[in-house]
């Protein structure tokens, strides 16, 4: 209970400085994650290997916790408090999809080295000196992904890391109507059995207000629309920012800053470059709300570059991703000259809808993802 006492009292400061709303879904998680904080803090770290379970006993490893809800309730918020609290070394914390990316890259290497069993010496690296991992936001939409992460999280489980995440779907959800999904459900009930499920059902969207009061198509692109980007940026993430890349058919779709799901890039990083539908359905799925700076007059000089704008809006707007944009004119105005000037209506059309205040209850950045 002293463990309890120490994340309620955080978070009570937190809401007598105005920095969160009191939510009762959101305190009722705080019990969960101070048991799992006071195991670790009290339990000492074991000698681990992939003989794991000659090294500690089952006791020693508490149950993790999946956290799970809808958008901008405040799952991300709940978990960065918790592991910022937890004083103990052999914590990380890393958004889902830049692990798998990650995980990807680590079993090249292993398959290189003529590993027999590739996913055994990665997880063992990734498993050195680490106690707790925590993930933000699970998704497994990619077929490659569902076949690795149940044998690599059953070798993490086994080494005695104790796993946070959230996600927006319950564990049955994952990989829904995935190719040969019955391959994957046995990690669905490994997560049953080593992690607590618990659902955060607040009736509260967080990121909706952030959202809401904001423009978010900002024209011109001048100093002031920068100085608006910054605050909108500062207010979802909380101004900390680091690169996502993302992995799609052997190619590699780097974003610039991401936090908290929310990413931003300017025009050039996204249509710049030789993107096709595959890379932005990629992004569109990762991304919760996306900032696209620096938007020039589209027409013929531009043309490969405006039909790449046109896929990307297009993706958003299907995944009903969040959007904040500063453009050199307004949607109507933005193509109005050279070969696929009349189709852009449809798109202009989008982004008077994607930036205008109903979209935010699409959003999902906020100070409270």
């Amino acid at each position: 209970m002293k463990a309890a006492g120490r994340l309620t009292e955080i978070y009570q400061r937190r809401v007598a400085a105005g920095e969160l709303q009191d939510d009762p879904a959101q305190r009722a998680v705080l019990p969960v994650l101070a048991d799992i904080r006071s195991h670790l803090e009290h339990t000492p770290s074991r000698k681990r290997g992939l003989l794991g379970g000659l090294f500690h006993k089952p006791e020693d490893v508490p149950q993790g916790l999946y956290l799970w809800g809808g958008v901008g309730r405040g799952k991300s918020m709940l978990m960065d408090m918790f592991v910022e609290a937890l004083s103990i070394t052999g914590k990380r914390r890393v958004h889902f999809h830049a692990f798998m990316q990650e995980m990807h890259e680590e079993l090249e290497k292993a398959r290189a080295g003529e590993a027999a069993d590739a996913i055994a010496p990665v997880a063992e690296g990734i498993g050195k000196g680490l106690r707790l991992l925590a993930l933000d936001e699970m998704q497994i939409t990619d077929i490659a992904d569902a076949m690795i992460v149940g044998r690599l999280f059953e070798k993490l489980f086994d080494l005695g890391v104790v796993v946070v995440t959230t996600s927006n779907r319950p564990p049955e959800d994952l990989y829904k109507n995935g190719l040969n999904r019955q391959l994957f459900l046995p990690f669905i009930s490994l997560l049953r059995k080593k992690m607590i499920v618990h659902e955060l059902a607040s009736p509260r969207d967080y990121r909706q207000g952030v959202l809401e009061g904001s423009r978010g198509w900002l024209c011109p692109d001048d100093a002031t629309a920068r100085r608006e980007i910054d605050r909108i940026w500062k207010d979802l993430t909380g101004g900390d920012a680091a690169p996502l890349t993302l992995r799609v058919k052997g190619r590699e779709i780097t974003l610039p800053a991401f936090h908290n799901g929310v990413a931003r890039a300017r025009f050039h990083d996204l249509c710049g470059t030789p993107l096709g539908p595959a890379d932005y359905l990629a992004l569109a799925d990762a991304v919760k709300v996306l900032i696209v700076e620096h938007i020039p007059r589209l027409g013929r000089d531009n043309y490969n570059e405006a039909r790449r704008f046109v896929t990307l809006i297009d993706a958003l707007y299907e995944a009903r991703t969040g959007l904040v944009a500063s453009a050199a004119a307004m949607p109507e105005m933005l193509y109005v000259e050279g070969e696929g000037s009349f189709e852009f209506d449809r798109t202009a059309s989008r982004l008077r809808e994607m930036t205008g205040k109903g979209w935010a209850l699409y959003a999902s950045g906020g100070r409270q993802v």
